[in-house]
């Protein structure tokens, strides 16, 4: 997903593509602006040109991934029926179901890691969830669904809790799977 960035974007994409990444793998405390230069293959006094703080570059990842999460439910679109597009949401855990595994699903760890804080970057995490939340909630509402919030959550508690699974047992075919389940489940509120 940002490899292709990293590799051919400007010194600030390829940084935020970098700290990206290097947050989902090792989390945030365990991530230094060094080894986001590092990665970037940019000096590392460059990173304070761009960016103040590592906080002030955690930020930036966090609206990076808000608008890939909204590129991504733009393609969703393209189904006929709003299930078929919640299952298509679903299945983009499948398609990322081995890093979800071996490090966890991307905003799900990165909302939880900073959940501990009070500076306004917990809140700041939840925006790529919150997204997807509200998306899921106007396709259950198309549904024709009065509980469509409730639904919401459920679906994305159901995919948080698989990748949650996949990731405490490193076992990917546990995402797979409840995926599976969650069709069945979307079908039978239609």
């Amino acid at each position: 997903m940002t490899d292709s960035i990293a590799q051919h974007g400007g010194k600030r994409e390829r940084l935020v593509a970098s700290a990206g990444d290097l947050l989902h793998r090792q989390g945030v405390s365990a991530t230094a602006l060094a080894h986001v230069a590092e990665a970037a293959g940019v000096p590392l006094g460059n990173v304070y040109y761009y960016f103040k703080s590592k906080d002030d570059l955690v930020r930036a990842v966090i609206d990076a991934r808000t608008d890939q999460v909204r590129a991504m439910l733009d393609t969703l679109h393209t189904r006929r029926s709003p299930a078929g597009r919640v299952k298509a949401l679903a299945h983009q855990w499948v398609e990322m179901r081995e890093l979800v595994a071996r490090y966890g699903c991307p905003f799900g760890t990165l909302a939880a890691e900073l959940d501990r804080r009070d500076d306004g970057l917990d809140q700041e995490a939840a925006k790529p969830i919150g997204l997807i939340l509200d998306w899921a909630e106007d396709q259950f509402r198309q549904m024709g669904r009065r509980d469509a919030r409730e639904l919401a959550i459920a679906f994305f508690a159901g995919v948080q809790g698989a990748a949650l699974l996949a990731n405490a047992f490193r076992d990917p075919d546990i995402i797979t799977g409840h995926v599976r389940h969650l069709e069945r489940w979307i079908d039978t509120l239609t």
